[in-house]
């Protein structure tokens, strides 16, 4: 199938979370047509995500507080940080959020910042904390899509993106009625992490995890995929409801025998201080207790207060949304479980957010390296205004690149491609969550490989090509997923693999990939950082 340009512009962004908004207002900002363009919703993914009670957002507290900052994210990273876009990344937060409220957008304020609730997870200190307001973030940031003419493309899922001699020169997308080739100077990719790619997720529908493996193809490196923010969350009532971690301290849960499965106080109290699943802590203890009971129904999850005892404004905070958006009180019993989250890795970008793909840049949490493996509470927020706005506008002064008249776009689908969707997220929730050994990881991959192994029909109709090239995307990023767990023996941070329980000094370097193709077939090739 051959495709002409029927949209031209000189900066496609795809994904229209803090990081794609960010990048279009960059790029417009400098003079240049913006086209956004995202799989759901404008204002969408992860940042957008409906299952929270807010977005929090944490920086320096001055500018004598970045270097603690900087160090306190390499520590916390565990050496797969990238220290160099780590310090560019920390300095570059108090400008971002300054051009926020000079736009008009509102920011929460804690009443009482120097509460311990404030300090943000796996830190251990109180940083600048402020939470974003959904409702403002929209209204004001809508208003500029519309006051620097920004066309929005809502609905329009990327399928490919396109190359001449070496740059990227725009993308395919499928609108749900066609497929459409959008010509542009450079593209900026903002589609978000690899929830998708598992059954159990907190993020939203449009985070299908298909960016980091198109990226790849097209030449950009990959880093740190193995590293995945794995949270806690309800199963019912008000399925895939994040959990808060600061109310760990007060929790009661029971497996379905009714015994309570971690009588360890000290245990929660330390549970409490992080939301995502580590491995570097004891407090794993807690995370893989609930995971070995959780079931299909989830662990029930009560809570226990002092008489009279007056509750931190965070976690006042919490409750108060669980009541007046789902019906909740302290005092409903639920049921929770392990959820895939967010990624710590994806594609490798500079300061600017260059790929170093020509025409090509990145940002948000479809990005790796100025995260490790872990990550500071607040830091993702912050991860996408900041490289949001500067890849923005290193795409809007790049040159543009040689005439191309048309696209080669073969249409082909795969037969049963829901049902190999299912069979791909069960086997990365079995054995690429939480609980990861080398027999488990190896089944995984030999399944998912033949997956993509498996005969492509020519034609069909363009719907099931639409899915088909998504299914062909999300096996080929969870394939490198699963590399990158596999080849990692040892436990690190939010990468916990069984059979080798502990860190090893000696693997303290960051996996990074590049895709070759060696006899027709792609291959994962590992190298050392420029």
């Amino acid at each position: 199938m051959r495709l002409n340009p029927e949209l031209t512009c000189d900066v496609l962004v795809i994904g229209a979370g803090i990081a794609g908004i960010r990048a279009a207002l960059a790029a417009a900002g400098e003079g240049r047509d913006v086209l956004l363009a995202c799989r759901g919703a404008v204002f969408s993914g992860s940042s957008f995500y409906p299952g929270t009670w807010g977005l929090g957002l944490i920086g320096p507290e001055s500018q004598a507080d970045e270097d603690d900052l900087i160090q306190s994210i390499l520590q916390v990273g565990r050496g797969m940080a990238d220290p160099a876009l780590t310090a560019s990344f920390v300095k570059g937060i108090a400008p971002a959020v300054d051009e926020l409220v000079h736009m008009g957008v509102r920011l929460k304020q804690a009443a009482d910042p120097n509460q311990q609730a404030f300090i943000p997870c796996f830190d251990h200190k109180h940083r600048a904390w402020h939470g974003l307001l959904f409702d403002s973030l929209r209204e004001v940031c809508g208003r500029e899509l519309e006051r620097r003419s920004i066309r929005q493309l809502p609905q329009s899922e990327l399928m490919e993106l396109t190359r001449l001699d070496g740059r990227v020169t725009g993308a395919v997308l499928w609108t749900g009625t066609q497929f459409v080739w959008v010509r542009s100077g450079t593209v900026v990719l903002a589609s978000g992490g690899t929830g998708g790619l598992y059954q159990r997720r907190l993020t939203t529908g449009d985070v299908c995890g298909t960016g980091q493996w198109l990226a790849a193809k097209a030449g950009a490196g990959l880093m740190n995929l193995e590293f995945m923010q794995i949270m806690p969350g309800y199963f019912s009532p008000c399925p895939n409801t994040i959990f808060n971690e600061k109310v760990f301290r007060w929790t009661h849960m029971t497996d379905e025998d009714g015994r309570e499965l971690v009588p360890d106080a000290a245990l929660l109290e330390e549970r409490s201080g992080h939301g995502p699943f580590t491995s570097r802590l004891a407090d794993r203890a807690v995370d893989l207790a609930i995971l070995r009971a959780q079931g299909e129904r989830g662990v029930c999850t009560r809570y226990q207060f002092a008489e009279g005892e007056a509750l931190p404004e965070f976690v006042k905070t919490y409750f108060d949304w669980l009541a007046q958006e789902k019906g909740l009180t302290t005092g409903d019993p639920i049921y929770i479980g392990m959820f895939a989250h967010a990624s710590n890795g994806g594609v490798q970008i500079d300061a600017q957010g260059w790929t170093g793909v020509p025409g090509l840049y990145a940002a948000g949490e479809v990005t790796g390296g100025m995260h490790g493996a872990d990550r500071i509470g607040g830091l993702s927020t912050a991860n996408g205004l900041v490289f949001g706005g500067r890849a923005g506008h290193a795409a809007a002064q790049a040159s543009p690149p040689p005439a191309q008249t048309e696209a080669d776009f073969p249409l082909w689908h795969i037969p049963q491609v829901r049902a190999k969707r299912e069979e791909l997220r069960r086997l990365m929730t079995r054995h690429a969550l939480v609980l990861r050994t080398r027999q488990g990881l190896e089944e995984a991959l030999r399944k998912v490989e033949a997956l993509r192994n498996e005969a492509r029909v020519p034609g069909g109709s363009g719907a099931e090509a639409a899915d088909s090239r998504r299914l062909d995307a999300q096996l080929g990023t969870a394939w490198c997923v699963l590399q990158a767990q596999l080849r990692r023996t040892e436990s690190r941070g939010s990468h916990f693999r069984e059979d080798f329980p502990a860190e090893n000094p000696d693997q303290a370097t960051p996996n990074r990939f590049r895709l070759e193709i060696i006899g027709g077939t792609y291959d994962l090739h590992q190298y050392e950082s420029n």
